[in-house]
C-alpha cells in the first residue's frame, strides 16, 4: 500500500507531480508513491484504482499550480482531480496542498467550490523548480515527520563519517617556533629534520606503509661476514 498519494491535474502540475514522484521514490522507496500515470498498469480499471489508492494512503498532495483554481471543471462532479481529494479526505487522510512555483499563492474560500472550502484551511508546502533540491528535501522531512512507515523507510539518514586512515606516515615537516628571542625572528615555512638513536633514518618527501624500520642491532653485511 502507497503511504504517498500524488495529487495533480495535466497541464498545470504534471511535472512537478513527476519530479516529485522521482525524489520520494528514491527516498522512501517504489511501493510508498503513486502517481497514477505511472502506477496504474495496462488493463487496470482506473476509477477502482485510482480511489482505492485515495483511500488508503497516508497522505494526498494537491498540487496546485497557476492554472489550478481556474479550471472548468474543478469541483464538478466527475472531474478526477476533485474526486481523489475528497475521496482522501472523507476517509480522514491528510490532505496537503502543494503550491507549484513561486508565485502561487494559498487558495482563498471564495475561490474554491463549496465541496472544496476546507481545503482553503489547510497548511501548504511549497515546491519551485528553481529552489529544487530545499524544496524536495522539505517536503520529504515533513512527510517523514508525519508518517512513521516513511520515517522507517527513509532512505535520507546521515551515515557517520569514515574513521581517518592509522597507516602511519613520514615525511618532511614545516614549522615555526615562536619562544623567547631577543635576536631577528624570521616566520614563514622552515624544513626542520629530527633524528635520534641507533638505525634512525631520514628520507625526503612523503611516504605511506613504504618504510621499514629495524631495531636491535645491525646485523654485518655480506661484506663484513667475508
Amino acid at each position: 500500500m502507497p503511504e504517498i498519494f500524488i495529487n495533480y491535474r495535466t497541464n498545470d502540475g504534471e511535472h512537478a507531480a513527476t519530479t516529485l514522484d522521482n525524489a520520494l521514490r528514491a527516498r522512501f522507496g517504489d511501493e510508498n508513491v503513486y502517481r497514477a500515470s505511472r502506477s496504474i498498469a495496462p488493463g487496470d480499471k482506473f476509477d477502482d484504482h485510482l480511489l482505492g489508492n485515495a483511500r488508503r494512503s497516508s497522505v494526498l498532495l494537491a498540487l496546485i499550480g497557476d492554472r489550478w483554481l481556474g479550471h472548468p471543471r474543478l469541483g464538478v462532479e466527475g472531474d478526477w482531480v476533485t474526486k481523489e481529494i475528497l475521496e482522501s479526505y472523507r476517509c480522514h487522510r491528510r490532505v496537503i496542498p502543494v503550491l507549484v512555483g513561486r508565485r502561487t499563492e494559498r487558495p482563498a474560500r471564495n475561490e474554491l467550490p463549496d465541496a472544496l472550502l476546507w481545503l482553503a484551511d489547510c497548511q501548504t508546502l511549497r515546491y519551485d523548480h528553481q529552489n529544487d533540491e530545499a524544496d524536495l528535501k522539505r517536503i520529504g522531512n515533513s512527510l517523514a515527520d508525519l508518517v512513521p512507515a516513511l520515517a522507517a523507510a527513509d532512505r535520507a539518514t546521515t551515515e557517520p563519517e569514515p574513521p581517518e586512515p592509522t597507516t602511519p606516515t613520514m615525511g618532511d615537516t614545516y614549522r615555526t617556533d615562536l619562544d623567547r628571542n631577543n635576536g631577528k625572528i624570521h616566520i614563514g615555512p622552515t624544513h626542520h629534520v629530527d633524528q635520534s638513536g641507533p638505525g634512525a633514518i631520514y628520507t625526503a618527501g612523503n611516504h605511506q606503509g613504504d618504510i621499514s624500520h629495524t631495531f636491535g642491532p645491525i646485523p654485518p653485511s655480506q661484506d663484513d661476514r667475508r
